[in-house]
Formats: structure tokens, C-alpha cells, sequence
């Protein structure tokens, strides 16, 4: 479907179609634009028009069907395709119009949220050739790659994203990622955080129950309170594995894996202050 085929679609079906409401699409296309501009213009005239290249970069994170699927809808190469998903990433990540607030800025007195919510979503990989102890996840029991997300409660945006392997334990992951809170921040994380106290006293985990004992009903009110305040992490993650490129085995190369998790995770931000 190309881009003047789209106009005829509603606002609540293009976004389900790509992933995104128009404004941002807008958006998307206008950093191309000023992309294209200052790009030489050299061999013969693109086959695709801008619109139809961030629609086609879209459609593969939101459906993830090979290139050469997509290359056949569009009456291309496969070549073709692969260079305009790349291309249309790498404009939109030195742009920075989809930038991440990043773990500065939850330490900066200015910019610190009230409170934040951190989780680790696991995305499942293609068995590797070499080193497939390191990604091989005992909790999914297959390989994977981790990403974790701190959230602001308050606007439900995403602040940072750290990504690694899918052995390394969700604790040990926030260790390593050198994410820190500001000392008024309250977070909330759940069981796979014990420990976290040591880090950051404002921090809420389930409170676990007692060898041989049972939990009283406060702490079972505390561990319910405490769900029901960070369940909108959980929504947040479901919204970034809409777009299926991280919800299904992924294929590419693990080195773009990264890239591409920040970026959806930016132009997620961007797509819910248009909404609000």
C-alpha cells in the first residue's frame, strides 16, 4: 500500500497499519526532507518518493515480513529495500528530533521525574553461531536480547533504554547500565530488582514472603498497591513490541538491535505528546 493508497484510511487505521498517528508520520517525513536536501544528488531518480520510504521503514519494524516480500509488494529490489530502511534509521537517529531524555537526566535537579518505573522486556534472536551460552536466557529458555526501560509515571515517556544479552540477570543489567536515580525519585520495580536498596534507598520492590511463613495482609495490600502503580511499564512494553521487528525472532544483526530499540522508543515518545 503506498503512501496516496493511506489517504483514504482513517487516523485510528493508519496508525494501525505503521504504528504511529499521521502528525508523526509528518514529522518523520519532514526530517527526510531536510535530509534530502542536503544530500547529493547523484545517478538516476529513486524509485521511491520520501513518503513512500518512511512508509516502507514503518511497515517492516510494524510487520517484519522479509525484505523480499515487501521488495515484491512494491515492485523493487530487495537491495532497494534494505538501503531505504537503513537510511531512513541513520536520518532519523543524527537528526535527533527522536532523541531519549538519557540516565543524565535523571539525575539533573531540573529534569529528575517523581517517580519511575524500570523493567526488562526480553526480545527472542536466531540461535548464534558462536558465544550462545552468553545470549541464551534461562527465564525465556532461548536466546534473546534484553531491553530496559525507565519510565516516567507521570507522562508515561520513555527516559532510557539499556540493552544487553539475555543471560545477564535484570539486576545485574541495571548494575551495569550505571543507571542511577536522583535521591527524591521514587522507583518501582519488581521482584528481579532485590537488591536495589543498596543503590537507591526511594525504591519499592514485592515484598517476598518468609521461609515457612506467610504474608500478612499488609504486605499482600503493599505488593498489590505496588502492581497496580507499575503496570504501566508493562503497557509501554506492549506498545513497543506493536511494532513486531522486537516481538518476533529477530533476524538482522545484533549491532543495529540497539539503534533501532532507541529510536522506536523516541518516536514512541514523540507519537504520545501528539496525542496528548
Amino acid at each position: 500500500m503506498r503512501y496516496e493508497q493511506t489517504l483514504r484510511l482513517s487516523n485510528g487505521e493508519f496508525k494501525r497499519l505503521v504504528g504511529v498517528q499521521r502528525r508523526t508520520f509528518d514529522e518523520i517525513v519532514n526530517v527526510l526532507e531536510d535530509a534530502a536536501n542536503h544530500r547529493q544528488r547523484r545517478g538516476c531518480t529513486k524509485k521511491l518518493c520520501l513518503k513512500d520510504q518512511a512508509l516502507v521503514c514503518l511497515t517492516y519494524w510494524r510487520e517484519y515480513r522479509t525484505y523480499f516480500h515487501i521488495a515484491s509488494d512494491w515492485q523493487v529490489s530487495e537491495a532497494t529495500i534494505c538501503r531505504t530502511v537503513h537510511w531512513v534509521e541513520n536520518v532519523l537517529v543524527n537528526s535527533g528530533r527522536f532523541r531519549l531524555g538519557g540516565k543524565k537526566s535523571l539525575l539533573t535537579p531540573s529534569q529528575k521525574p517523581q517517580t519511575v518505573a524500570m523493567d526488562v522486556t526480553e526480545s527472542p534472536i536466531e540461535r548464534p553461531k558462536y558465544g550462545q551460552k552468553r545470549f541464551f536466557s534461562g527465564k525465556q529458555k532461548r536466546h534473546t536480547l534484553k531491553s530496559q526501560f525507565v519510565i516516567d509515571l507521570e507522562t508515561l515517556q520513555v527516559i532510557c533504554v539499556v540493552n544487553d544479552s539475555g543471560r545477564l540477570h535484570d539486576f545485574k543489567l541495571f548494575i551495569h547500565s550505571k543507571v542511577r536515580f536522583h535521591p527524591e525519585t521514587e522507583s518501582l520495580e519488581d521482584s528481579g530488582y532485590q537488591g536495589i536498596a543498596k543503590f537507591h534507598i526511594n525504591s519499592h520492590i514485592p515484598r517476598k514472603k518468609p521461609r515457612k511463613g506467610k504474608l500478612t495482609k499488609e504486605d499482600k495490600e503493599f505488593n498489590r498497591d505496588l502492581a497496580r502503580r507499575r503496570v504501566a511499564v508493562e503497557h509501554v512494553n506492549r506498545r513497543f513490541k506493536v511494532f513486531r521487528i522486537f516481538s518476533q525472532r529477530y533476524r538482522n544483526r545484533r549491532k543495529r538491535f540497539a539503534l533501532r530499540c532507541h529510536l522506536i522508543a523516541g518516536i514512541y515518545n514523540h507519537d504520545l505528546q501528539k496525542a496528548s
